[in-house]
């Protein structure tokens, strides 16, 4: 009898302890389908913030590369008495204004609109109907040329819905009869800043960026590597050592506007006549970038097995041969996306650059490393402060040409790192 029930209390325990692993594993399941659900939600959540941000700067942006135009015609032939070869000589623009370019358009404008409308075009769009000129001299033969003028401030506002009631009527009659437009415009990528949004162009700001670009990654990427390399093979392990990685992991955590202050305090007292030069912001980056290239590069020499060096060593090269032959090809992948992350930092900063003083405003684009420069971002700051609709677009046109140029940075970076990449 008692057996019966022993047997009976045991069956029921089993039953127990069964369900409790059932209930348990039930638990389990859901807890991997939460954490799976969670995961990809934040995922989807990851990948609609993105595509947000893209369409919003794209559609934005789209609006910043056109430009409010005039369509008119303005006579050539017997009113400029310029030879053609002379376009071919240099400063063929001054030549065209000393031969009265400028008065023959203002002219052809008011012929056109009637009184004042010489105010219709910008004060520069005598320029637009020079470089056709220069790229074309036989057009100086011709009676007459069918231009489009970038408009003037006041009506390409206007156009957008600003200024005063008159002025947003001439600009609807003109759009009506198809002589105000909205053209895409080529000249932005070409030309540097200027006062007003119609004439402004990127080239300046863009050139200084790979300027400034070419020096940070000159002096940061072969310090931080052959830095890395040396902590990680050579370097004794004693408080020195310890003291300078701390240093170093301290300094890839340190505000950038601290950099700043160190490149005005050390640089522009050394350079002093290179103030807003990419020489400067060069050197200013690289002493941000370089610890996250030498944290990242000794990560990247510790990740190659011993066994590679052991086989090195076994083979009779030297220690500076497995270093360099062996060590370092392998972790040149690692040490690539350090460089891509500290570059990618490097492109978007700001505030070091304000500091020495590269938010001056360029007419003209950087000739050397010593010239006065910009760079994109500093532009985009300078342009988002500006009251005018127009500068707001041609910032978020801006700001489209920083991530393309971000875009195509990390690709040549990412090419070359999958390109030397090596397997074990």
């Amino acid at each position: 009898m008692s057996t019966s029930k022993d047997l009976a209390a045991l069956q029921k325990l089993r039953e127990e302890r069964q369900a409790r692993m059932q209930a348990g594993l039930a638990r389990r399941y859901r807890s991997d389908a939460l954490f799976r659900w969670a995961g990809l939600g934040a995922v989807s959540f990851s990948v609609l913030v993105l595509v947000f941000l893209l369409v919003s700067m794209a559609s934005s942006g789209w609006a910043g590369f056109h430009r409010s135009e005039i369509r008119m015609t303005v006579p050539i032939h017997g009113h400029i008495q310029l030879d053609p070869a002379r376009l071919a000589q240099p400063d063929p623009l001054g030549a065209l204004e000393v031969a009265g370019l400028p008065a023959l358009v203002n002219s052809a404008a008011v012929q056109a609109f009637g009184p004042g409308g010489d105010a219709l075009i910008s004060e520069d769009a005598w320029r637009d109907v020079g470089r056709m000129l220069v790229a074309d001299p036989s057009q100086l033969l011709s009676a007459e040329m069918a231009v489009s003028l970038p408009a003037s401030d006041d009506i390409a506002n206007a156009r957008r819905g600003g200024g005063d009631a008159a002025l947003q009527k001439t600009a609807a009659d003109l759009a009506r009869k198809d002589v105000l437009v909205s053209a895409f415009d080529t000249g932005f990528l070409v030309r540097t800043d200027a006062t007003n949004p119609q004439s402004v162009g990127i080239w300046g700001a863009l050139k200084g960026s790979m300027m400034t670009m070419f020096i940070t990654l000159v002096l940061a990427f072969p310090v931080g590597v052959l830095s890395a390399l040396y902590l990680e093979e050579y370097a004794a392990r004693n408080r020195w050592t310890d003291i300078i990685e701390i240093s170093i992991n301290n300094l890839a955590a340190v505000p950038s506007i601290i950099f700043g202050l160190l490149g005005l305090a050390v640089f522009l007292a050394a350079f002093p006549n290179a103030r807003s030069a990419p020489l400067i912001g060069g050197m200013t980056l690289a002493l941000m970038t370089m610890p996250v290239i030498v944290i990242s590069g000794r990560n990247a020499i510790k990740a190659v097995p011993p066994s590679i060096r052991d086989a090195a060593l076994a083979m009779g090269a030297s220690p500076v041969q497995v270093v360099f032959h062996h060590v370092l090809p392998l972790a040149l992948p690692g040490i690539l996306t350090g460089t891509i992350i500290g570059m990618a930092r490097a492109l978007g900063e700001t505030a070091p650059l304000l500091m020495i003083g590269m938010r001056a405003f360029v007419a003209s684009p950087p000739s050397d490393f010593t010239s006065p420069a910009t760079v994109l971002p500093v532009q985009i700051f300078l342009w988002s402060d500006e009251i005018d609709r127009g500068f707001i677009e041609r910032t978020s046109a801006a700001i489209v040409v920083l991530l393309i140029f971000l875009l195509l940075m990390n690709g040549v970076a990412i090419y070359l790192r999958n390109r030397f990449e090596k397997r074990w």
